[in-house]
């Protein structure tokens, strides 16, 4: 899309300049991150594409942290909200629910694996998680510690933050944050803690966290494990084949709950529905969000009937609810979007286009200095950069350089990782193999204009 005119640059420069002191102004923390070329202020944005203030079009490899899954402005999605809005836009949550409420928990349940039937509503993803907190809680009383991993990413709010394994979140609020839950490590494939390779290793890391987990109470102490199929936030980190099912059938036979976090990994971005589907797991608990309803903000803790049914009656005051729960404008929305990934296969379609989306990342940038390993699965990928590829020192700068030499170049990325050293790709699903070429071609310049910095 062609640039402003020329005449008009002048009182765009100003449009700009105002928004960044507004911003700097009056949002908490004080926004500092600002340059002539980061961040871009959105206008609008369909599909693959979104279109900024100065209406520059960049192609969009983030769905919007992997919420517009479906692309951006779904007709479906708007024409489902702009019914619900002539109808009503809140309703009473579980006291006087809205009609739609029930159709959408009845879609939710259809499209979810297994007996996964139960459900908890919520506005996003760390309150899915601290629903599913307060079920193992419920579920098995007597047992207040949970297991979670390392790398992990579950919340920022507190209970989210107690099972987030990641330090630069949980430090500032350590004097509050429960210390009842005991990290093991994660399939860090790459950078394997034991020093082993995949698969001679015999996937050893997981029977070292199960001796963890008996050594310090098992069953008796913990009442659920929480996983993320996929790490996200942590890297773009994909387990070993076979690591998911042996983690759930360990947690079977020490009778403790399996909490699958798929608030990043669910709704048919890694090549299934859900991505425990890959290794045909079924959790007791699944936490969703993100791309339930393509831009509502709203999440789901889903549960087995064994599970939630702990829960019991109402006695007239919910223990456990929230004013916004079920409002009807997320749940028309999310109806909509479950029927686009169902009938159209989308699932299917993330499969293909991630293997082309790899198969283009390792043929152009594979070979490249600094490149050190790039992974994925369906619609994630991870491209992890090093100064050194024996050492595997990482390379926060160089990935921010990237980040931002891309957004110059027109393509929204992001860095991420525990060092913050990968590049962070999972665009729509919708996404065509030429914004695909686009993205490709554009890091694989950047890449090679952008020297490591040694030492």
């Amino acid at each position: 899309m062609p640039e402003m005119p020329a005449k008009r640059k002048g009182s765009v420069d100003k449009h700009v300049q105002d928004l960044v002191r507004a911003l700097r102004a009056h949002e908490c923390p004080e926004v500092t991150y600002f340059s002539g070329d980061f961040p871009v202020f959105w206008r609008k944005a369909s599909g693959c594409f979104v279109w900024d203030v100065r209406g520059r079009r960049y192609v969009d490899m983030t769905a919007a942290f992997a919420v517009a899954n479906l692309g951006h402005g779904h007709p479906a999605l708007i024409a489902a909200l702009r019914r619900q809005t002539r109808l009503m836009i809140h309703g009473m949550g579980d006291v006087h629910p809205p009609e739609i409420k029930s159709r959408f928990l009845a879609a939710l349940a259809g499209a979810a694996p297994g007996a996964l039937s139960q459900t908890i509503l919520s506005q996003n993803g760390s309150d899915a998680v601290e629903s599913a907190i307060k079920t193992a809680q419920i579920a098995r009383p007597g047992r207040d510690a949970l297991v979670a991993f390392s790398g992990s990413y579950h919340g920022l709010s507190y209970g989210a933050l107690s099972v987030t394994g990641q330090r630069m979140f949980r430090a500032p609020f350590a004097g509050r944050i429960s210390k009842k839950t005991l990290f093991v490590d994660y399939p860090y494939c790459y950078r394997c803690p034991l020093k082993l390779a995949y698969p001679g290793c015999g996937i050893a890391c997981l029977d070292g966290a199960a001796r963890k987990i008996r050594a310090a109470g098992g069953a008796r102490r913990f009442s659920a494990v929480i996983v993320e199929p996929i790490q996200g936030r942590g890297g773009e980190i994909v387990p070993p084949p076979g690591w998911l099912a042996r983690l759930a059938r360990f947690c079977r036979r020490e009778r403790i709950l399996l909490i699958a976090d798929e608030i990043y990994t669910g709704f048919a971005r890694t090549g299934r529905m859900f991505a425990c589907e890959h290794e045909r797991v079924t959790p007791d608990i699944l936490c969703l969000g993100k791309g339930m309803t393509g831009g509502f903000p709203m999440s789901a803790c889903i549960g087995t009937p064994a599970v939630m049914r702990r829960w019991g009656r109402s006695a007239g005051e919910a223990i456990h609810t929230s004013t916004f729960l079920g409002n009807p404008l997320g749940c028309a929305m999310g109806l909509a979007a479950l029927s686009i990934y169902i009938r159209r296969s989308l699932h299917s379609r993330a499969e293909r286009m991630g293997s082309y989306l790899r198969a283009e990342l390792a043929r152009r940038l594979g070979g490249l200095r600094g490149v050190g390993d790039i992974r994925g699965q369906g619609l994630i990928a991870g491209i992890e950069l090093v100064k050194d590829l024996r050492t595997k020192t990482p390379d926060p700068e160089r990935c921010s350089r990237v980040v931002v030499e891309a957004l110059r170049r027109r393509l929204m990325i992001l860095g991420g990782g525990i060092h913050q050293n990968v590049i962070s790709l999972s665009p729509p699903l919708v996404v065509g193999r030429r914004e695909i070429d686009f993205c490709v071609g554009v890091l694989e310049d950047a890449l090679t204009e952008i020297k490591i910095r040694e030492g």
